[in-house]
């Protein structure tokens, strides 16, 4: 009897082991047939797929390998993920995107910049990513063609697809719920009748057309098409701040998804998008209660430094909104709808580029007159303001310092590692909560828990004390809004530069 119940309970065993197994391997062949299942729909529905990669855009690797003159201001924060989509059938890609692709890893039939033709598509599908702070979906128009001129616009189209509106297995139709680590479709197109026989191919493989997204490229203010003057464009996967570091990596690495460009065999009959309604920033709430305390913590700053000469820094909004870029034909350097842009200069960008622009050659008003950090251990800068994630403007906000020259965003600061910072300043005030003070210098000692020290003599991932320099600051996601908090609700960020008394 004893060996009978021995029998049973080692097969018990031996079933729910095998049967997990055989589970994990049913789920991973499932995640690949699904892929394969959709690819053969799109195919009975008429489409040629060729099927692209995601890896990580690393701007200062690319700046460091001498591949881009410039890091384009890179968010230390964030690795981005990029689409890297095979060319048009019958086209090649460009010598130097190849050699760019390369470097990073791609194949050399694929590109992170593409053109696409009013009939066609560019579909992600697979994982969202891993639980974070925030994350986005975001595409852009990257060049356009100007009369003779070549120019680079890198500007946002629309909204983004984010953490808070997408569509996922754990978020259907868009409700509340858990959008990480989830199975999520998103269409890039420019038309309404190839999004809907996607859609309809999508959920003849299985998907269900609660986790589809559709990112409208809106033919009204873009260029479609495969010519050499057509306008070209990008996507980007944008995640922050992983509350699992490693998970977060392994994401950016080996990103669980694919991404298909979708051209039809036949001609069809366009039905092009109009531009999509926009999330509207602001919620008339604005921050503007904290100004006198703000004045407070400045004349605190000043009088504790009182030993060294103080020059206060202009701050203005840094970038234009995407649609503004796109109509004046300027460079956006990379705008997201979901974010507000500050940093150390008293104008915003609005220059015209060529692709690939060398930012040193560009913006003189961010060297001159040059901000510099020096070694002198009373050399530093004192950067402080709101917390706009304390105030609930943002989901998460950061400052980071650049070298004002190739831009290479060397170290971010976020809202973690400022909180309560400013309570040593101005012990007495109940709002010394919703402000911050952080310190940049060469030298930070040992006491001084709200201190960065910059480094130099590692290239581009420091800044050298004759470079000269700027501070930007990024705030993300009102989460009543769903989008970028309102510049006209948030109190500027702000920098003060000390230097020895001479």
């Amino acid at each position: 009897m004893k060996n009978y119940i021995m029998v049973i309970i080692i097969g018990v065993l031996f079933t729910s082991l095998t049967g997990t197994a055989l589970a994990e391997n049913v789920e991973t062949n499932m995640e690949t047939y699904d892929a394969e299942a959709f690819r053969q729909a799109l195919e009975q529905e008429g489409f040629t797929v060729q099927e692209g990669e995601l890896g990580y855009f690393d701007l200062i690797g690319m700046l460091e390998k001498g591949i881009l003159p410039s890091a384009y201001g890179n968010n230390p924060t964030t690795k981005y993920v990029a689409y890297f989509v095979p060319a048009a059938t019958g086209q090649g890609v460009d010598e130097r995107i190849s050699k760019l692709t390369s470097t990073l890893g791609m194949s050399g039939n694929t590109t992170p910049f593409w053109n696409l033709g009013p009939d066609e598509a560019v579909v992600f599908v697979g994982r969202t990513p891993p639980e974070c702070r925030y994350f986005s979906y975001d595409h852009y128009i990257m060049h356009r063609t100007i009369g003779n001129e070549r120019r680079w616009l890198f500007s946002n189209i629309a909204d983004t697809v984010n953490d808070l509106v997408i569509k996922t297995e754990g978020t259907p139709n868009g409700s509340s719920g858990n959008p990480f680590n989830q199975t999520t479709v998103i269409i890039i197109t420019a038309d309404r009748g190839i999004d809907q026989r996607i859609r309809a191919a999508a959920q003849s493989a299985g998907y269900s057309d609660d986790i589809i997204n559709t990112q409208v490229l809106p033919s009204t203010i873009l260029k479609m098409g495969l010519e050499n003057d057509s306008d070209t464009f990008a996507a980007f996967v944008r995640p922050a701040l992983f509350n699992d570091t490693q998970a977060g990596d392994d994401y950016i690495n080996n990103t669980p998804a694919t991404v298909f460009r979708i051209t039809p065999n036949n001609t069809t009959e366009l039905d092009p998008y109009d531009y999509p309604e926009l999330r509207v920033r602001g919620t008339g709430q604005t921050e503007f209660e904290l100004m006198d305390d703000l004045e407070e913590l400045r004349i605190a700053i000043l009088n504790k430094y009182n030993e060294s000469s103080a020059t206060e820094l202009p701050t203005s909004q840094a970038v234009p909104v995407g649609s503004d870029a796109i109509q004046r034909g300027i460079n956006g350097v990379g705008p997201n709808n979901d974010a507000c842009y500050l940093w150390t200069a008293n104008q915003t960008i609005s220059s015209p580029t060529p692709p690939f622009v060398n930012t040193s050659l560009y913006y003189p008003f961010l060297r001159e007159p040059a901000i510099t950090l020096g070694n002198d251990s009373n050399e530093f800068i004192i950067v402080y303001g709101v917390n706009h994630v304390a105030t609930g403007k943002a989901t998460y906000s950061n400052f980071a310092i650049y070298g004002a020259d190739v831009w290479n965003g060397v170290r971010a600061i976020t809202d973690a590692d400022f909180n309560g910072s400013a309570e040593e300043y101005l012990p007495d005030n109940p709002n010394a909560k919703y402000l911050y003070v952080y310190k940049l210098a060469r030298n930070c000692s040992e006491d001084d828990q709200y201190c960065y020290e910059v480094p130099s003599g590692v290239g581009v991932h420091g800044i050298e004390p004759d470079q000269p320099l700027f501070v930007a600051w990024r705030a993300y996601m009102e989460n009543t809004t769903k989008t970028g908090p309102a510049y006209s609700e948030i109190v500027y960020d702000r920098a003060i530069k000390f230097d020895p008394k001479s």
